[in-house]
């Protein structure tokens, strides 16, 4: 068997920061390509191949091949079995186990999509899997997916939705030798801050999977200059709603928090949103997943493209090597067991069905 480990840091080796993963997408069209039971399409960097042995059912595997910029991290290397490099984690390990896949597996049970998409670090504008999903559907079509972000090969059911709100709060100039003749919006800040502070934490629990909720301020601006009393302050806050609300509900929670400190002439805008996904285990396909590898089951707290999937009806789960804690990091890195344990239980899963 490939050496996966060693597979990945070639992966790690090509630079693929977001808006420059051509060099990476080129590697796996080439590579992909020449492998006779797959049929392979490239849409600008997003890269799908497909079997076309007509089974009852289609698994997606999906993964992106962006990442961050370096952090003095670029060059991968091997110490033990540990990787260290830009991406190891997130997500080339995961990478190499659909590549791995792909090319080895030549009747599955199912019928296997591999999508390999751009633009997942960057905004939402820029989401690979946002254009396949608009564009060109057809090449996504299938009943169930998997979506090989770090999870440490345990499965991340369903995902948390994401939410940035900007609140203006409004005062009165006056100069600071007077402040009693005007109003200071950044000192109304503290009400509003404290409001958000005391949000309680809700920890719905939906099938089996614990999420929790989260409310926190991330940005603040104001002031005028070092002796004017500032008329304006904003304040962004972000939350992450759990997939027993909509974006619609989980907005108006935020709105009754802040109502009690807001005042006519404040404002509260949405900014980004992105919804949630509820947790799909019942598929049978995820079902066979976890129960034949015995794998451990907890809800995804951040945001994934799992939503996006969900959205478009194709019920969806987050499998793959790698700590999503250490993400981003100088410190990235991944070891060789998770990377083979979710290539085992993939394979056995494409091999076997359900």
């Amino acid at each position: 068997m490939t050496d996966l480990l060693a597979l990945t840091r070639d992966l790690v080796a090509i630079p693929s920061e977001s808006h420059a993963e051509a060099p990476l997408v080129d590697w796996l069209a080439a590579e992909l390509a020449a492998v006779p039971w797959l049929d392979t399409e490239r849409i600008g960097d997003n890269l799908v191949a497909r079997t076309a042995l007509g089974r009852s059912t289609r698994l997606l595997l999906a993964g992106h091949t962006d990442t961050v910029p370096a952090n003095g991290n670029a060059e991968p290397r091997i110490e033990a079995d540990v990787l260290w490099g830009l991406g190891a984690t997130d997500m080339k390990a995961g990478l190499a186990v659909m590549v791995e896949l792909a090319r080895t597996i030549s009747e599955p049970a199912v019928d296997v999509t591999y999508a390999f998409y751009a633009g997942e670090e960057v905004a939402a504008v820029h989401n690979g899997l946002g254009h396949l999903l608009r564009d060109r559907p057809d090449l996504l079509q299938a009943d169930v997916a998997l979506l090989g972000e770090p999870t440490d090969a345990v499965v991340e059911a369903g995902c948390q939705g994401t939410m940035r709100l900007q609140v203006t709060l409004r005062g009165a100039r006056a100069h600071t030798a007077r402040p009693w003749m005007g109003r200071n919006a950044i000192h109304r800040l503290g009400r509003l801050l404290a409001a958000v502070d005391a949000h309680p934490t809700r920890e719905p629990e939906i099938d089996g999977c614990q999420f929790r909720e989260a409310l926190q301020a991330v940005a603040v601006s104001g002031g005028v200059a070092g002796n004017v009393v500032p008329d304006l302050a904003q304040v962004t806050l972000n939350h992450r709603f759990a997939p027993d609300r909509t974006a619609a509900e989980a907005e108006a929670a935020i709105r009754a928090v802040l109502a009690p400190v807001l005042e006519d002439g404040d404002e509260v805008e949405v900014v980004d949103v992105a919804g949630a996904a509820a947790p799909s285990l019942d598929h049978p396909l995820l079902r066979a997943l976890v129960e034949r590898n015995s794998l451990p089951v907890r809800a995804k707290l951040g945001w994934t493209d799992v939503a996006r999937l969900a959205a478009a009806g194709i019920p969806a789960a987050n499998f793959g090597p790698g700590d999503a804690t250490i993400a981003h990091t100088a410190e990235e890195r991944v070891s060789r067991e998770p990377i083979e344990r979710c290539h085992g239980a993939l394979d056995d899963l494409l091999r076997t069905g359900a």
